[in-house]
């Protein structure tokens, strides 16, 4: 017999329902945060140093289990912590427009894409339209596909939460293939949490974002090529980089090639795939495919790290972690990062018709119903959608933004004068 904990009033029309443990999604959650970090930390030195080529043996970093407190000053996890902050204190359904006034008011180091957001929230233009092409000249970086792994790690199994949270804080730095490739990152981890098969993973993701869009077809292209040949990684990264990195030299919408998002997102899906499910394998792979090398294997092995789980994932690769360290310019430590998805995650389950229930043993049971994905109208950074006449902040939004701009890093953010 179940007892109801907490249900929603929404109906499931399909009555398909999948079902997961607490228990079990501590660990998975576990494991994405902790692949996360010793994905960014194993790549770390190798960061923009390899650009357009593999990196040589000779160039590969050798892992100490401490490297994995690099983590706490890098920009593809503690991006993450303001959107979780936001979303505990303002509740699921803050508006973007809210969620930027926070992003703005943030002190750590930024760069690219996030940079130039913040820095139009800071000038007064409001979110989500401070991400929109007409006032931002780069919506095709790397930065939400890096930061978007919480919007699947609080949504198991719920692809459109992960979608709309995208829409919420990712359309602030991006746009067009830049949001999509948040998207798909946020819908691989909400699958993986029910899938062991990586293919399987990867094709329900593709169907959370635009099938027209150019990231849909750079994730079918390494999909097939992985399919031609398992055992070959570098063809297909042959094959991206031709295209993305040597084909598109000057392209619009592409500040620098190492940073596009479509590039460094065919990084991700190949370290993911070729891994074969090995964690050091895909560690290696996403880190030698070059360009954004930390990040890549970050999103690769936080994917990973939910099917493995905590649990499943080489000591030598968590045990080094220093849990009571905080994430640069936040409150967020190990337990309090916990704390929050375990909150978060119970909302976000009844928000979308579903419950919480405790059988006779006491375990805890998430419930969550099935749902097709709703991917967002195709909206390609070269032929946008309109605006609204006033994409202004108000007088009295933009006295509770505490900073001016400051351009890329901008860790120490120079007070607004009252």
């Amino acid at each position: 017999m179940l007892a109801v904990l907490a249900t929603s009033a929404a109906v499931v029309a399909s009555g398909a329902e999948r079902r997961l443990s607490m228990e079990d999604y501590r660990d998975k959650m576990a494991g994405a945060w902790l692949g996360q970090s010793a994905g960014v930390a194993y790549g770390a030195p190798t960061e923009f140093k390899t650009i357009g080529a593999t990196i040589l043996d000779e160039k590969m970093p050798t892992w100490k289990p401490e490297m994995i407190n690099n983590t706490f000053s890098q920009d593809d996890i503690y991006v993450e912590m303001t959107f979780l902050d936001v979303l505990v204190r303002k509740g699921l359904d803050v508006t973007a427009r809210e969620a930027g006034i926070e992003f703005a008011n943030s002190r750590y180091r930024l760069w690219c894409a996030n940079a130039n957001a913040r820095d139009n929230l800071r000038r007064g233009i409001a979110a989500p339209w401070c991400g929109h092409p007409r006032f931002h000249p780069t919506p095709y970086d790397i930065d939400y596909q890096i930061e978007a792994d919480y919007s699947g790690i609080i949504a198991p199994g719920m692809p459109n939460r992960a979608i709309a949270l995208g829409n919420t804080f990712g359309a602030i730095m991006n746009y067009g293939d830049g949001l999509y490739a948040g998207q798909f990152i946020g819908a691989m981890y909400s699958e993986a949490f029910f899938a062991d098969d990586r293919v399987a993973v990867v094709e329900a993701a593709l169907k959370s974002i635009p099938e027209e869009s150019e990231y849909a077809a750079m994730v079918r292209q390494v999909l097939a090529d992985y399919r031609a040949n398992p055992k070959d990684w570098t063809t297909a990264w042959k094959k991206v980089t031709g295209e993305y990195y040597y084909g598109r030299k000057g392209a619009r919408y592409v500040s620098c090639p190492e940073i596009d998002v479509r590039l460094n997102g065919a990084y991700v899906v190949i370290g993911y795939l070729f891994g074969e499910g090995d964690f050091s394998r895909t560690v290696d792979i996403a880190t030698r495919c070059g360009c954004d090398s930390d990040c890549n294997p970050s999103s690769a092995c936080g994917v990973l790290g939910v099917q493995l789980g905590a649990k499943g994932i080489p000591p030598e690769y968590t045990s080094g972690l220093d849990k009571k360290a905080k994430w640069e310019f936040t409150d967020y430590d190990w337990d309090a990062l916990v704390a929050a998805c375990e909150g978060l995650v119970r909302k976000v389950v009844v928000a979308e018709g579903g419950r919480v229930e405790r059988d006779s043993a006491g375990r805890e049971w998430l419930v969550i119903p099935v749902s097709d994905p709703r991917p967002n109208k195709f909206e390609p950074a070269d032929r946008p959608g309109p605006l609204p006449a006033d994409v202004r902040l108000t007088d009295a939004e933009m006295a509770r933004i505490g900073y001016l701009p400051c351009g890329w890093q901008g860790a120490q953010s120079e007070p607004r004068r009252r």
